[in-house]
């Protein structure tokens, strides 16, 4: 309990204070894992299609897919024992040196750092593979389309044809996908939090079930639903941002 910054004195502490500690550090740990592998899975993918055939369009789809399949509670703990533990690289646990008190500083950001690299990283090898193949297949279609055909013929630049014309309508259908994972970061990775003992909602979500604390589980439940359809929202409005034809329409 001292770990989420609970408070251990005979009257609980209320449920929303109890969840604004861990909602830190979930989002924190969850957004940048999240936009990392999206980041990378969605530029493979682009490059990929664009150069469909190539070796890098055969190796890397074949590779993330694998990785992709594998166990999450069997990476996750491999990467702790190899990096945290054999080799001593990383902190095994936590979301911070518990040496240093939680204030904008640089010795106290670098640790925050130090200490997500071996979450994130579970994450985005488990994920990217998604991304890639989502993006890759979706930029196959709309290479074939009129359009990009015509932006060829013009003789623009490959990288203005490729992002401007292919990647960024491709992007749209993936959108619904990134939305939904947007959505759902705020209930964690019950699986990461729990391996690396990092104090966001999902630990927090395990603890509460452990310990029958029903205001506790009703209060995430009610965050998690909340920020699902606040998703749902955002993808809405950047879908008319990115298409203009939802504009005009």
């Amino acid at each position: 309990r001292g770990e989420l910054g609970i408070s251990t004195s005979w009257f609980p502490a209320p449920v929303t204070q109890v969840i604004g500690n861990a909602f830190i550090w979930t989002v924190l740990l969850m957004t940048t894992a999240l936009l990392v592998s999206f980041g990378i899975g969605s530029i493979l993918g682009v490059i990929g299609a664009w150069k469909r055939g190539s070796w890098m369009d055969n190796v890397t789809p074949p590779v993330f897919v694998f990785l992709g399949s594998l166990p999450y509670f069997w990476i996750a703990p491999l990467i702790l024992f190899a990096f945290a533990f054999n080799l001593q690289w990383f902190p095994a646990r936590h979301a911070y040196n518990t040496d240093y008190s939680p204030e904008f500083s640089w010795p106290f950001i670098s640790s925050v750092m130090l200490h997500m690299i071996l979450p994130v990283l579970s994450i985005v090898i488990v994920s990217i593979g998604g991304w890639l193949l989502g993006m890759r297949n979706t930029m196959i279609a709309v290479l074939s389309e009129d359009y990009v055909t015509m932006a060829e013929a013009k003789g623009l630049d490959t990288r203005r044809v490729m992002f401007g014309y292919g990647a960024r309508n491709a992007l749209l259908p993936v959108l619904t996908s990134f939305g939904m994972s947007l959505g759902f970061l705020l209930s964690g990775s019950l699986f990461t939090e729990m391996i690396f003992a990092y104090p966001g909602l999902g630990y927090l979500l395990i603890n509460s079930v452990r310990n029958l604390d029903y205001p506790l589980m009703q209060g995430l439940f009610l965050m998690i639903t909340f920020a699902v359809l606040l998703a749902n929202l955002l993808v809405d409005l950047a879908y008319a941002r990115l298409d203009p034809r939802i504009r005009a329409s």
